[in-house]
């Protein structure tokens, strides 16, 4: 099982780093890509995967990706505005074939995948985003690495005992550290490049520490999505790792964080 999830995170990593470093159109697509599976993997919980309430949110999400591509929306709001309203309407006009549960599932599908998803992509796109996108990952995935040898050595405080007994308050901790050392170290080995002056470092490892507090949310809220409905994994489609919500639960609520952070303060 370890040879499995290591071999599968290498390979994860590899394409990460193959599509986020050429960017454009290729990093766009993908995230269009990841986001549809991840909401089929969501929906499948609530059992809307094949249904017409989540076609409808598929289509959502793809017009919400070609409209980053084209930008033929006048405002951004529009779209999952209308989107509720559709999903409202099939509600209505099919009662009693779905529960109300399952259209608000629906709909937060989604804003929780696809539009908070697509942060990581618009990151990218920023003027130093080459570099700033990395960020998201170190405070999502390097917080997670972090909390994880930090709570094994010394976590005696459980977080979130019911939930997650296994994390602790000290992993907490060293998680958030763990990812500002690692981001004060990327930003002096890139500073040249990223032309960061030294206050603007400091700016960035605070950015990096607010996104590992809150992927920690993102990691645990995922989680009591999964322990509701009584499963393990959302998806396999990642040997080892499950599926696509089971790697990117933290990098999805981390991603809008450090752009709008990281976009404002520099």
């Amino acid at each position: 099982m370890f040879r499995t999830r290591l071999i599968s995170g290498i390979v994860l990593v590899i394409i990460a780093l193959a599509v986020i470093i050429t960017g454009g159109n290729v990093l766009l697509g993908t995230m269009a890509a990841i986001s549809i599976i991840g909401m089929y993997e969501l929906y499948r919980v609530f059992g809307i995967e094949r249904s017409i309430a989540g076609f409808v949110g598929y289509i959502a999400c793809f017009i919400y990706y070609a409209d980053l591509l084209w930008k033929f929306l006048p405002d951004h709001m529009i779209l999952p505005i209308v989107f509720l309203i559709i999903m409202l309407g099939v509600y209505v006009l099919t009662y009693p074939k779905y529960k109300a549960d399952q259209i608000m599932a629906g709909f937060f599908g989604l804003f929780y995948v696809a539009i908070m998803l697509s942060f990581l992509y618009q990151t990218r796109m920023l003027e130093r985003g080459a570099y700033l996108v990395w960020l998201i990952f170190l405070c999502s995935w390097g917080c997670d690495t972090c909390a994880y040898c930090v709570g094994v050595l010394f976590g005696k405080h459980k977080m979130a005992p019911v939930l997650s007994p296994k994390k602790s308050v000290e992993g907490a901790v060293g998680g958030v550290v763990g990812a500002m050392l690692f981001t004060v170290l990327y930003c002096y080995i890139f500073r040249g490049q990223m032309d960061l002056a030294q206050s603007e470092v400091y700016i960035l490892a605070f950015v990096s520490g607010i996104g590992a507090l809150i992927s920690m949310v993102g990691d645990l809220a995922a989680s009591a999505i999964k322990r509701n409905y009584d499963i393990k994994d959302y998806g396999k489609l990642i040997p080892g790792h499950g599926g696509i919500l089971d790697r990117f639960d933290s990098v999805i609520i981390t991603a809008p964080i450090v752009y709008f952070l990281a976009s404002n303060l520099l």
